[in-house]
């Protein structure tokens, strides 16, 4: 039985119940938003840790993208930065290796990870496939269903499928004049797949087969947005949007199936639309978690890319979005470093505790104001308590040479804190 099967039935699972632990809830909320749809919980029955739920009314949660690439496959790197996510505080983490021992190392991830962990299955087939010197044509259906059972008995807890990839939407495409294509990349491989082979997608042609592995193992499935656009110029064409019809249409399929889902979003989107993509998907998929990447809302600032992501973050998170995917400095440059993992992490929960901030979740607004009065009161550990970084923020304060001080180096004695208390014991200042 699923999550989803049990809330239906009225049952509270220990999963349910570990969720809504972690939001300050009582477990028949969790269960009741389970069972509408708008909340899912990832957790495949073979991976022990303490369940989280992403949706409706929880908090923002955060993904970190770590893997290996054909050109640069170490494990335990790869595990040096599962670490550093966790610690950093994700929420998630996605298995997106493409070279050396994949099978490996997604063993190692799911073995040593107390988090959500989400992979995209079509990457194994094709990196099989690319390590044999075969194309991407030369995939057979089954050889993919066979790889997405695998790793949903390796433990995997939420699994990337570009469902809406179809032989429909790419005509839609072709039509679109966009400067960028398809930028992602199970989306890409799956285009040329369906061009080369003349043959509908497997992944929406037997749709019902990955619902009946997905329901077997209680994996999510996050339903790829292989057609998001690859630059704020792309942006919500005819593609993006016929794509996430279809999508919507498979939310419906799986629920009716057992089976858990989300929805994933763009990708690059002008500032001034992304309150109103958000909206869009959650009315034509019928409020499924939605589940972004950045949005970015500009392209031209790689290194720093992981705060235009948190720009576009704080924006999707408060007009809707449940689950984050960072960005590091890396992005559009490079495999990311243990540091950036760190950094994109970071400008994630910023960005979502902004959006948990306009969206009213409980204990956002509680913890400003107990920041706000541990400022008040000089109370540095009552501070690093509350930050979203007490490591970062500790080392700052120890490097300054107030630091044994109740002030900043910046003000000094001129504390602006310390003027008004003194206006206040004052008086007004008037006879």
């Amino acid at each position: 039985m699923t999550q989803l099967e049990a809330a239906r039935e009225g049952k509270i699972t220990a999963e349910m119940e570990q969720a809504a632990e972690y939001e300050g809830m009582n477990p028949e909320a969790i269960r009741d938003k389970v069972a509408a749809g708008s909340v899912v919980i990832p957790k495949n029955r073979g991976h022990r840790f303490s369940a989280r739920a992403i949706g409706r009314g929880l908090s923002t949660k955060i993904n970190a993208n770590i893997g290996t690439s054909a050109s640069h496959a170490n494990l335990t790197e790869e595990l040096e930065k599962l670490q550093v996510a966790v610690e950093a505080g994700a929420d998630a983490v996605m298995d997106l290796s493409t070279g050396g021992d994949i099978d490996a190392i997604l063993a190692g991830m799911v073995a040593h990870s107390p988090v959500m962990i989400g992979t995209v299955p079509i990457y194994r087939s094709i990196s099989r496939l690319f390590a044999a010197g075969k194309d991407c044509g030369e995939l057979d259906a089954e050889s993919l269903f066979v790889d997405i059972e695998q790793e949903a008995k390796a433990g995997v807890d939420f699994i990337t499928v570009h469902c809406g990839i179809t032989t429909q939407t790419l005509s839609i495409l072709e039509g679109c004049g966009r400067i960028m294509g398809v930028v992602s990349r199970g989306g890409s491989l799956m285009a040329e797949w369906i061009k080369r082979r003349g043959e509908e997608n497997p992944l929406f042609a037997q749709y019902d087969r990955l619902l009946s592995i997905a329901r077997t193992y209680d994996v999510t499935l996050s339903l790829g947005d292989g057609l998001r656009p690859g630059t704020i110029c792309d942006a919500e064409d005819r593609a993006q949007v016929g794509e996430l019809i279809v999508l919507g249409q498979l939310v419906e399929r799986a629920r009716k199936a057992g089976v858990q889902v989300m929805v994933e979003g763009p990708g690059h989107v002008p500032l001034r639309r992304i309150a109103a993509d958000m909206q869009l998907q959650k009315r034509l998929c019928s409020d499924a978690p939605y589940y972004v990447l950045g949005p970015l809302p500009t392209d031209i600032a790689p290194g720093y890319d992981h705060i235009v992501g948190a720009i576009g973050g704080a924006i999707a998170a408060a007009a809707g979005a449940d689950f984050l995917c960072y960005v590091t400095p890396a992005e559009h440059l490079g495999l990311p470093t243990g540091e950036d993992v760190r950094e994109g992490v970071m400008a994630s929960r910023v960005a979502a505790h902004i959006g948990d901030l306009e969206k009213g979740v409980k204990g956002a607004w509680e913890r400003n104001v107990a920041m706000s009065e541990a400022r008040r009161r000089f109370d540095w550990e009552g501070m690093f308590g509350l930050c979203l970084d007490p490591v970062k923020a500790r080392s700052v304060r120890s490097r300054t040479e107030d630091k044994d001080k109740d002030v900043c180096t910046m003000c000094g004695e001129m504390c602006a804190i310390k003027t008004y208390n003194r206006f206040l014991e004052s008086g007004s200042g008037k006879e």
